[in-house]
């Protein structure tokens, strides 16, 4: 595995830790937090942001407009099935979804989701190191490295993992400023 291949599978975990993050409510409208809810339509699971335009038009309120009206029940059931605690108002045009304040409790909890996110990004890229780590060590068994080229190229992907981490653990505590944030 190349420095450059090891560095973009790092940063795919990276990136996948903060779309987590984006999926956690902080008490502000935001679209992305609908990112993870998925629809029954027409007997698939189809993502809701494929079956309509999703829009905050205040900081309190989610503002989603079906392509198809005849898809409305559906979004709102699994708007109000999913584990975001909303609930959506449907006007017959529009489904409306109120965002309230968060509470001291609820604020907690969604620091404890990202924290677990954080968690799982962690994992994710400790275990990217030990596939390099195990590919070098492989390598230097095979006598195609030599034992101190075994070891500088364990030290950096050492370094370049710790440094990924730092930058989790930068975005987690960025995103629970903001959960805490009232």
């Amino acid at each position: 595995m190349s420095n450059q291949e090891l560095k973009d599978n790092m940063h795919k975990s990276v990136e996948a830790t903060q779309r987590n993050f984006a999926t956690i409510r902080t008490g502000r409208a935001n679209p992305s937090l609908l990112d993870r809810i998925n629809v029954e339509y027409y007997g698939t699971e189809t993502p809701l942001k494929s079956l309509a335009t999703i829009s905050t038009p205040d900081s309190q309120t989610i503002a989603i407009q079906p392509f198809d009206n005849g898809s409305m029940g559906l979004i709102e059931k699994a708007i109000a099935t999913s584990d975001l605690g909303l609930t959506p108002n449907n006007d017959g045009k529009i489904i409306r979804i109120n965002v309230p304040p968060l509470t001291e409790e609820r604020r907690k909890e969604f620091c404890k989701l990202a924290a677990r996110y954080a968690e799982e990004g962690k994992v994710a890229l400790r275990n990217i190191r030990r596939d390099a780590i195990d590919k070098v060590k492989k390598l230097e068994k095979d006598a195609e490295l030599s034992k101190d080229q075994s070891h500088d190229e364990q030290d950096g992907i050492q370094k370049l993992t710790d440094t990924f981490i730092t930058e989790i653990e930068k975005y987690l505590a960025e995103k629970e400023a903001d959960i805490l944030k009232v």
